[in-house]
């Protein structure tokens, strides 16, 4: 097994309050109808969040990620020539406006014409009473 698919386990394993409260929100299509995967090795670099048929990625930053402009800048450059958006947050954002994180992901979503999204609540009573399959 290759060394980058054994620390994407680990990461998985290992995740950072924000990645597991972010994770919450976007796993099990949660999001819009959006299939997201955590840890996914792509080129050289393992990203946080990816939804593969958005060909968008989401990357959290913690407080140390401010001294790394310059790595992230080219993290950044290599993932967007894989064919990816990359949306970065800091983990701060995730914590204490979490709401405003995921509106502005749907946000981008909605301007990417090749992005179909599906509505992110379902009905709350989707058939009439009569039409649930219940024979009168």
């Amino acid at each position: 097994m290759s060394q980058r698919v054994e620390r994407a386990r680990h990461l998985r394993r290992d995740q950072t309050e924000a990645e597991r409260i972010l994770w919450t929100r976007l796993r099990d299509r949660r999001l819009n109808g959006l299939k997201f995967k955590r840890q996914v090795p792509i080129d050289r670099y393992i990203a946080d969040f990816c939804c593969v048929d958005a060909h968008l990625i989401i990357e959290l930053d913690g407080g140390h990620h401010s001294a790394n402009e310059e790595a992230d800048a080219k993290r950044t450059a290599v993932l967007e020539s894989c064919g990816y958006l990359v949306l970065r947050y800091w983990n701060n954002d995730v914590m204490k406006n979490l709401d405003g994180v995921l509106e502005d992901i749907v946000a981008t979503l909605s301007r990417t014409p090749s992005v179909k999204l599906a509505p992110s609540a379902p009905h709350p009573d989707p058939l009439p009473f009569g039409e649930r399959g219940k024979k009168d």
